[in-house]
């Protein structure tokens, strides 16, 4: 522990006394880490915030069945192109049959018009529900209430609000409960209006509104498509609550045991997987890309230190005619490449995180700064002036000290 000390105040008087060249020399790791810290911020953050939306409209407690599984392929998709729709009786039929499932949701989703007075918002996203949607906990009420089962099931004409269809439309003076605006020109009383969900790169997450599903159809006719959502009675239970759905559709459909499912399930597992199958490669190449610099960061500390090597040859020779060892010399060559890295590799992971957090503020594009990704910046500048300061570090410790004295 004294040995290392020792070089590593060797190490840091000699960086010291040539501070322009070591910054000059760590510049590549600086801009190696600061890219990658800044990369990687961003992508934690686009990750939070896709997975806290895929969460807010899928529900983790919850599965969706749809008319469509996922497909991949055109041929694929040509196998399942003539699946029957999903039907307010395939809902009926999975909530009689399975004792595991505590609520059944059919709705249907379409974009629209949503006007108060002189105010008005085009494509908002409209979804229509059926009574039991109240149970999922994907619908919240921040002011006001939640339409209840008796006026959905009556097809009133209620409606809960995004929060920036009530901000736009209200603004902050008028009380959005109990006004009455339109959507795609018929009235509806505003019972409700949800907290505040934010924006995803840009789109807000907020400008919806929900009612009942006989009002949705009759402004958007029944032969819109129809999906169902399912809530266990307990998360648990999951699993044997979509093998019980199955069985439901398939003997309301009356399909034979070797005819395959003419449905699809999603869960909010699913789609995180859909996102991370289509991002995660982009992401490691870019991140590939960045990691790039880095080894041009380690070839450049790796001639500075041959050249230091070399300017320090008869200081070399005379430790060793001193006494010193050869695993003296490598320990102080080698802290000193180290510990020039890591400084990099610290001014790096401070300028990453001000350009990720500053992108994040200026732009629609999340960030967030988390602490392994901090530590995993700078234990990888480490392991750069580890690896590339090993060659210098033994050439010096390999210096004959009769030859190295000798030297002018």
């Amino acid at each position: 522990m004294n040995t290392f000390l020792e070089s590593a105040g060797i190490a840091l008087d000699a960086i010291w006394g040539a501070k322009l060249r070591s910054l000059m020399t760590v510049l590549g790791n600086i801009v190696a880490v600061t890219s990658i810290i800044a990369v990687v911020s961003m992508i934690q953050g686009l990750n939070a915030s896709v997975k806290q939306a895929i969460l807010n409209q899928a529900g983790a407690d919850s599965f969706n069945i749809q008319q469509f599984p996922i497909t991949r392929s055109d041929e694929e998709f040509d196998k399942v192109r003539n699946n029957p729709r999903i039907t307010l009786q395939d809902a009926r039929a999975i909530r009689r049959y399975s004792p595991l499932v505590s609520a059944v949701m059919a709705d249907s989703g379409g974009r629209g018009r949503i006007t108060y007075r002189d105010k008005s918002i085009e494509n908002a996203r409209l979804q229509g529900v059926t009574a039991e949607y109240i149970n999922f906990s994907s619908f919240d009420a921040e002011r006001g209430r939640l339409m209840n089962p008796i006026e959905v099931e009556r097809t009133r004409p209620v409606a809960v609000i995004g929060w920036q269809i009530a901000d736009r439309l209200f603004g902050s003076d008028v009380d959005p409960i109990e006004k009455t605006l339109q959507i795609e020109g018929v009235h509806f009383r505003v019972v409700g209006v949800s907290a505040k969900r934010g924006s995803l790169l840009g789109l807000s997450q907020d400008e919806f509104a929900i009612i009942p599903l006989g009002q949705f159809q009759m402004i958007f006719g029944s032969r819109r498509p129809l999906s169902v959502t399912v809530k266990p009675s307990d998360l648990a239970l999951l699993t044997q609550a979509m093998d019980d759905a199955t069985m439901a559709l398939r003997t309301a459909r009356r399909l034979k045991p070797r005819q395959p499912d003419n449905f699809g399930f999603f869960t909010a597992d699913t789609i995180l997987d859909i996102y991370r199958a289509a991002t995660n490669g982009i992401f490691a190449v870019l991140v590939g890309i960045v990691a790039l610099s880095l080894v041009v960061g380690g070839i450049v500390i790796m001639n500075i230190m041959l050249m230091v090597v070399t300017e320090r040859t008869r200081e070399i020779g005379l430790r060793k005619a001193l006494g010193a060892r050869r695993s003296d010399i490598m320990a102080q060559m080698l802290t000193e490449s180290v510990v020039l890295s890591i400084f990099g590799g610290v001014v790096g992971t401070l300028l990453g995180a001000i350009i990720a957090l500053a992108v994040s503020s200026l732009t629609p594009i999340p960030a967030a700064v988390e602490a392994w990704s901090v530590a995993l910046g700078i234990g990888i500048a480490a392991l750069v002036g580890l690896f590339f300061g090993l060659y210098p570090a033994m050439r010096a410790a390999r210096l004959d000290p009769i030859e190295a004295l000798r030297r002018e």
